[in-house]
């Protein structure tokens, strides 16, 4: 039995094609249309030319969308593995203008610092359940903290979440998060935690979110910052709350340059954290020449991965790891986990068919913070 064919292509066929049919076409089936490993993009209206935008390595961008003939409806398909999660948008030219929005024919939303992009989901992609509230599991709390720092000159916020049934009689471990209020903001990651805890896949621990002021200044292997970090916060956070005093029960976490800020510190301050979770880590490097493409804003970041691959040390027993396959730091990475291993430090890595965004952060949280701190669930079935 052949295959269907795809249901653009069974437009194309209709004769007449006329404002019904495409009416009715839409309306059933939206933006973008999945069909085994394709992915059918629409847009409907007049213009000179249309494009979907994205930022998926692998796929030409702008991906140019063809006009029906005689229509006003543009398509495109792409292929789209199983498993795969893509945000885009759509771009539309009228003579010299160009116009970019989310797809109109499609609800489904991702929003960070940026804006908003519009999702493509393939088929076998779920959002884990555990990112929605569940009745059942008791919240946690978030503390609005101050702390005075000396190192970076200034009043830093920080919000410290305190699992449910917290209780002063007992040691938690510590994790600290970098661009802590967008991983709140756009992973939903406090519902995460309390689910996690909850479903004992995590065990209950003590979580710092810290938010940047300059994070492209402050994040790439900044002094300040790691001493804010290491000599100030962590002081801090256990002299007012019941922390475990080990570097095994301290984890540094971030994504993209948050990540390198947490390798970093970790680099300046070996054996004070026991591990690290990065995710899509901005470890650009270069093996000749200074030439790395990714701006000024990347030179200290360059400079700093260079140096540490030139002579890895091994500032923490575990590194939780993982990074998108669409996104361009899919090879930096891969290439930093041997370096990791040959350092002497446990990795746990693992990629997804996705991109460089914070949903695709969210969906990993579950498997690295189990690996990291695992909960009795996670003793009790493994």
């Amino acid at each position: 039995m052949s295959p269907r064919r795809l249901a653009i292509n069974r437009l194309r066929d209709r004769v007449p094609l006329d404002v019904a049919a495409i009416d009715r076409f839409v309306t059933r089936y939206g933006s973008p249309i999945v069909e085994g490993e394709r992915a059918t993009f629409l847009w409907r209206g007049e213009a000179d030319g249309v494009s979907v935008r994205h930022r998926v390595v692998g796929l030409p961008d702008p991906l140019p969308m063809k006009r029906l003939p005689e229509t006003d409806l543009f398509a495109v398909t792409t292929v789209l593995p199983e498993g795969s999660r893509v945000e885009y948008q759509i771009e539309v030219r009228r003579g010299e203008t160009y116009e970019r929005f989310d797809d109109p024919l499609n609800p489904r939303l991702a929003h960070s610092p940026l804006g908003s992009s519009s999702v493509c989901a393939a088929v076998g992609y779920r959002v884990p359940d555990w990112v929605q509230p569940d009745p059942e599991a008791r919240p946690g709390r978030l503390l609005e903290e101050v702390v005075r720092s000396k190192a970076l000159r200034r009043d830093q916020p920080v919000q410290v979440y305190l699992p449910a049934r917290f209780i002063e009689a007992i040691r938690y471990p510590l994790l600290i998060v970098h661009d802590g209020g967008d991983y709140l903001g756009y992973t939903a990651m406090k519902t995460v935690l309390d689910n996690l805890i909850h479903r004992l896949d995590v065990a209950p621990l003590v979580v710092a979110f810290v938010p940047p002021r300059d994070r492209l200044k402050e994040y790439p292997n900044y002094a300040p910052h790691a001493r804010f970090i290491a000599r100030e916060l962590v002081p801090w956070l256990s002299g007012r709350l019941p922390l475990r005093d080990t570097p095994e029960a301290r984890c540094l976490m971030g994504s993209s340059f948050g990540g390198i800020a947490s390798l970093s510190t970790a680099v300046r301050y070996p054996d004070l954290f026991g591990s690290l979770l990065l995710e899509s880590a901005s470890l650009v490097f270069t093996d000749i020449g200074f030439e790395h493409g990714g701006g000024p804003h990347f030179d200290p970041v360059v400079k700093f991965v260079n140096r540490y691959r030139a002579k890895p040390t091994r500032p923490v027993d575990r590194i939780a790891m993982t990074c998108g396959v669409y996104e361009p730091l899919i090879t930096p990475n891969r290439s930093m986990v041997p370096v990791f291993r040959e350092a002497g430090m446990a990795v746990h890595y693992t990629e997804a068919r996705d991109g460089h965004n914070w949903e695709n952060w969210r969906d990993r949280l579950g498997e690295l913070l189990s690996w990291l701190f695992p909960g009795p669930q996670k003793f009790v079935y493994e």
